[in-house]
């Protein structure tokens, strides 16, 4: 019987320590996953050239359509990295693959990867950089150029398309960006529409570039809106643009105006100082708290007359001009009034954009402002933002109800009295 070794005592139960060193692996597994999707495609290559021949590599049979020619070289870039594809020549016929458009140096995804990118406010130098790190392959501002192009098309096809439905509630905004021109900087516009439909959902209506927020740049875009099929508004929530208030009858006359009320504090807050800026802040807030227009009409009055008392002429002149301008969401179902009363919905989708933007900087011109504002604004508009439900328009249709036929009984009322006629 052979003697069995001894087990030194101090190395019984003691874990054995690898080290991995994680580049190395993973630059194997990269390497792994790219021969794998080059072998792959090279056999799909080869399968295309056999049945366009009608006969497998060195077959020999009546119903060969050809014969190979050997093969040349070509490279793909995709998601695994760069590939060399042999792809085959034929005599007699002509290889045309459906895998592979001619020409083609990357894949689809790829290129809508470097166009998202880019539209996302990535800059072209990162883009670079990024292409670098993923594929090994730096592509140029050239390429990246071509790619948005594409990308101009899908993006107009969305900003054109029909509106469909009814939108009661539409909300409006405009965003200033910067662009070159003639070798200085100068302000251009992006106005947005938001609207809410029938069902109560949110979408994205409408994005276009404007000079300024003044009268044609407004009036253009809501003659773009009405165009392409919005209807059905019975209130437009917004800031007080001028331009924007003396266009809107123009093209929705049914349309009410309901000024945001955070943008209305804001422009109190200017003519307030700064140490009575939380006081005048409650004195507003206790406007837009009462139960009905009557008596936020009556507390426009109060909060007047306390800040005429305060020695605060400005402020109370702003709230005796342009408070009641505030209080057009009374008309709408109480369990709408925390979205009618302000345009913050539509104010956070602009946040967004302003974060998206600000890594560009200075467009080069105004359309490609506009394309990266709509860029954004089509994928806040496929994700769950739009997909909720955002308010419940039964109550909107009940409380139309009820006024139609308050109306009716009181016109009955009116020719059943003995004083008409």
């Amino acid at each position: 019987m052979k003697d069995s070794k001894k087990l030194n005592p101090e190395t019984i139960d003691k874990p054995i320590i690898m080290q991995i060193n994680e580049d190395q692996v993973r630059s194997h597994l990269d390497g792994l996953v790219k021969d794998t999707v080059e072998d792959t495609l090279n056999q799909m290559l080869d399968a295309e050239a056999e049945e366009l021949l009608a006969a497998k590599r060195y077959e020999h049979t009546d119903d060969r359509l050809g014969t190979r020619a050997g093969h040349y070289d070509r490279q793909l870039m995709t998601k695994a990295g760069k590939v060399n594809l042999k792809m085959p020549k034929l005599r007699g016929v002509k290889f045309e693959t459906a895998i592979i458009e001619q020409y083609r140096r990357r894949e689809i995804s790829v290129e809508e990867a470097l166009m998202q990118m880019y539209l996302a406010g990535v800059s072209v130098r990162r883009v670079e950089d990024i292409t670098q790190a993923l594929w090994g392959e730096r592509v140029s501002p050239s390429s990246i150029s071509d790619l948005n192009q594409k990308m101009y098309v899908t993006i107009e096809e969305w900003r054109n398309r029909p509106i469909e439905g009814e939108f009661p509630y539409v909300f409006l905004d405009g965003i200033w960006l910067k662009r070159n021109w003639g070798g200085t900087c100068e302000n251009i516009a992006v106005l947005v529409a938001v609207g809410v439909n029938q069902d109560g959902h949110r979408e994205i209506l409408g994005v276009q570039e404007g000079m300024k927020e003044d009268a044609d740049s407004w009036s253009s875009f809501l003659r773009h809106l009405k165009e392409r099929g919005l209807k059905g508004v019975r209130l437009v929530v917004s800031d007080k643009s001028l331009g924007l208030v003396n266009s809107l009858p123009l093209f929705f006359v049914d349309a009410a105006w309901q000024r945001c009320t955070t943008h209305f504090y804001r422009n109190v807050f200017k003519v307030t100082p700064n140490s009575k800026v939380g006081e005048v802040a409650n004195m507003l807030k206790a406007i837009h708290a009462q139960e009905d227009r009557e008596a936020a009409l009556e507390k426009i009055e109060s909060v007047v007359q306390k800040l005429e008392g305060k020695k605060l002429g400005k402020a109370a002149d702003c709230v005796r001009e342009g408070a009641h301008e505030t209080l057009s969401y009374y008309d709408y179902p109480s369990k709408h009034w925390r979205h009618l009363r302000t345009n913050n919905m539509l104010e956070r989708v602009m946040r967004e954009i302003r974060r998206r933007t600000r890594v560009v900087g200075n467009f080069p011109d105004g359309k490609s402002a506009l394309m990266l504002v709509a860029a954004r604004l089509r994928y806040v508009g496929s994700k769950k933002w739009s997909t909720r439900r955002y308010m419940n328009m039964d109550h909107l249709y009940d409380l139309e109800k009820e006024k139609e036929q308050l109306a009716l009984h009181n016109e009955e009322d009116a020719k059943d009295s003995p004083l008409v006629g």
